[in-house]
């Protein structure tokens, strides 16, 4: 038996049979099981139980056994004082009050039908899901339930992202630019190199930004140095010794630190994603926006974001990927999968917490942004396409990732509406 079987046997109802009685044989009668508390304290909050024919309004406490209200030390806090039913699976022991008066306790285990218990035990077996738990029955749940839980989900990413966000703010003295330049850091250096890019971002000051990006070569030299990329004397390329010596003026100028850079990688990418090629692309695309932060805001479609971003290297990485060693010529453009995985991943969680901070928030005009994006390609949503949950674009991709990231993999089948629909479907009551 689990804790979380027993919170959906109590919020929903499952009980089987009638005659509700405590376990001191008080007949119990339920109004309303009450709210569930996601914080601290009871269980539920507000439930209406009438005991023993007295109606009680107050909270109630869930717990396998009963002893484990001791355990929990709740008789030392007085979030539970106002506790007027505990339930549980097997009580084990009397619970009271620090009046000394018996709380009383419904024990479930008299309650719950074998046919619920059947059922989530097929629901739980993991041996013998192919993926996830519900690997066989997904695709049989109503796509009502699928369209409004993905719904659901797409909303948790976006303030599971915005948590990042929001710290940087109050880091940052809420310096939405500089909080986008952080942003925009961590996206372009992907998984290999998205850390120590944000490192770079976090410890460079952003007015130095402001104040030479009307200079590219300066520009480019001050991302590149701050990623101690231009620190081997060795290499004699006139474009590597360039931006050597413009960095070296840049950090005289504006006494920036020359000490230890974040170590930023080169193997295990493709050539085109190579952080020399990153830098030098985000140099471009600062050196081309004035005020990026505003663009990004008054930006609705794709298509602008699109046109935003369609910036390239200097002309030096035309023919290069790393410094002195020359490669077949052509312009290496941020391409629109690029800019896709941008708008998903920087672009649209940095407009969802911006409206939340301005009391501005509008989730419609990014719902709609992120259906216009093609779903991202990656082993797990390819395994959620076949077992018939498909995602049609973003928004759908991301939801499925929330899914199986926080729900999936955690067993946290029960706080899941797709996991309670097939629970609902393979058990009787």
């Amino acid at each position: 038996m689990r804790e979380d079987l027993l919170h959906y046997i109590w919020k929903h109802s499952k009980l089987a049979g009638r005659g509700l009685r405590t376990t001191v044989g008080e007949e119990i009668r339920i109004q309303a099981t009450g709210t569930v508390n996601t914080g601290a304290g009871p269980d539920f909050f507000d439930a209406r139980i009438i005991i023993g024919g007295t109606l009680w309004a107050g909270h109630v406490e869930l717990h396998i056994k009963a002893s484990h209200w001791y355990a929990h030390h709740h008789e030392q806090d007085a979030k539970y004082d106002n506790v007027i039913l505990h339930v549980v699976w097997e009580d084990d022991i009397p619970v009271f009050r620090k009046d000394n008066t018996a709380i009383p306790a419904l024990a479930l285990q008299h309650y719950v039908s074998k046919g619920l218990l059947g059922g989530y035990r097929r629901l739980m077996d993991v041996q013998h899901s192919r993926f996830i738990n519900c690997s066989k029955d997904i695709g049989k749940v109503a796509p009502l339930v699928l369209r409004h839980w993905m719904d659901r989900l797409f909303v948790e990413r976006l303030e599971r992202k915005s948590d990042n966000i929001t710290h940087w703010l109050q880091e940052h003295r809420n310096d939405w630019e500089k909080v986008l330049f952080m942003q925009l850091m961590k996206s372009f250096g992907l998984n290999k190199n998205g850390d120590a890019f944000a490192q770079i971002a976090v410890a460079l000051d952003f007015s130095i930004v402001r104040k030479v990006r009307h200079n590219p070569v300066a520009l480019e030299g001050l991302f590149l140095g701050s990623a101690g990329l231009l620190q081997d004397t060795a290499i004699q390329d006139p474009y590597y010794k360039e931006l050597r010596k413009v960095y070296a003026l840049v950090c005289q100028k504006f006494q920036l630190p020359r000490g230890n850079r974040p170590q930023v990688h080169f193997s295990g990418l493709r050539p085109r994603n190579f952080p020399t090629l990153r830098l030098a692309q985000l140099a471009a695309l600062y050196g081309k926006h004035a005020s990026l932060f505003q663009v990004i805001l008054d930006a609705q479609t794709l298509d602008e974001y699109h046109e935003m971003f369609n910036i390239a290297a200097s002309s030096y990485w035309d023919t290069h990927y790393v410094f002195g060693k020359t490669s077949r010529k052509y312009t290496k453009r941020v391409s629109k999968t690029f800019v896709d995985l941008l708008v998903i991943n920087a672009i649209i969680p940095l407009k969802f917490c911006y409206g939340k901070y301005t009391s501005k928030y509008v989730l419609e005009p990014l719902v709609l942004l992120a259906q216009s994006v093609s779903p991202e390609k990656n082993t797990i949503i390819g395994q959620f396409n076949q077992l018939g949950c498909k995602s049609q674009n973003a928004m759908e991709a991301q939801s499925v990732l929330q899914l199986y990231h926080n729900y999936c993999k955690r067993n946290a089948c029960l706080q899941c509406a797709i996991g309670t629909a097939v629970l609902d479907r393979n058990s009787y009551f």
